[in-house]
């Protein structure tokens, strides 16, 4: 699915979404529902995604549409990276997932570094906030802005999680097969750029 189909079926979905949130006519409802439905088969013809998984996705949002927030820690020690191995594809990241609502974004990446690692954490520097749409992921059906912090570990040891089944250091310029649906290759170039020059200011879209 190209960048620009991606971009229409999101802002068609929000659409829908906000419409059916504030919408009391039934005539309305009834046009919004059509709209969902039209995302949804946009979405099935320019990806190998199942419909009915496109639906649920779609249909989870229940509010008025805001992008998601992903936050990730970014732990370097004498030239490498600490990544762990995600369970659902079996390649590799940094520490990360979705803010919890109540937990602040520093918060929110140190408990993601714990809960998928097994390392205590403190973020440090916030390296970049990127638009997830303007950066080399594969396509997502949510619009999702990324949070890249720069941690140090205090505590803790490796230790694997329900969502991880490896955890360890890499060399910077010798990564394993990346997940880059989380993380890209060039993303942890800049990153390692980005903490070995504390003048220089976060990444932004």
């Amino acid at each position: 699915m190209s960048a620009t189909w991606l971009k229409f079926i999101q802002r068609i979905q929000a659409i829908a979404q906000n419409g059916l949130t504030y919408a009391e006519n039934p005539f309305d409802i009834e046009r919004y529902e059509h709209l969902r439905d039209l995302a949804v088969e946009m979405a099935t013809c320019y990806s190998d995604s199942d419909p009915a998984v496109i639906r649920g996705l779609f249909t989870s949002d229940k509010d008025y549409v805001t992008p998601k927030v992903d936050a990730r820690g970014v732990v370097f020690r004498d030239n490498t990276v600490l990544l762990v191995r995600e369970r659902s594809d079996g390649l590799w990241t940094v520490p990360g997932g979705w803010a919890d609502i109540g937990d602040s974004p520093a918060e929110a990446t140190e408990r993601e570094v714990f809960e998928e690692s097994g390392y205590q954490a403190r973020a440090t520097r916030l390296l970049a906030v990127y638009d997830r749409n303007k950066h080399d992921h594969p396509p997502h059906p949510h619009h999702i802005y990324k949070l890249f912090f720069l941690c140090e570990l205090t505590g803790g040891e490796a230790q694997v999680s329900v969502e991880t089944s490896g955890v360890d250091f890499f060399p910077v310029d010798d990564l394993p097969p990346l997940s880059t649906a989380r993380v890209t290759a060039r993303q942890l170039d800049r990153f390692y750029q980005l903490a070995n020059n504390p003048d220089i200011p976060a990444d932004f879209d």
